[in-house]
């Protein structure tokens, strides 16, 4: 397993939950799951990633960059635990679990 941790801020980032976390996906063969709970101190967003890949260090970084700019989130911890994924559903999964933490 390989630990992943990063924190990033969106210049203007704001978070508006309707409930204090949200869990989506499954870890299962190819898959992940992705859990955002609101932490208000937080200025930006702390990113959690246990992973079975090791190596695609880069294609977290791009994965997290395009969601970060995409939502513009502020004061969350994104939990992901991930048996190998693509980043496409690693995209979908964080889409998923942020629109059900907003209602958005």
């Amino acid at each position: 397993m390989e630990h992943l941790e990063y924190r990033m801020e969106a210049p203007g980032g704001k978070t508006v939950a309707v409930k204090p976390f949200s869990l989506a996906g499954v870890v299962a063969s190819g898959n992940l799951e992705v859990m955002l709970e609101t932490v208000p101190s937080e200025k930006g967003c702390v990113f959690l990633i246990d992973t079975a890949a090791r190596g695609f260090e880069a294609s977290w970084q791009a994965v997290i960059r395009d969601f970060m700019e995409r939502w513009k989130p502020a004061g969350l911890k994104i939990s992901i635990n991930d048996n190998a994924a693509s980043p496409s559903v690693v995209s979908l999964r964080l889409d998923q679990a942020y629109e059900d933490l907003t209602g958005e």
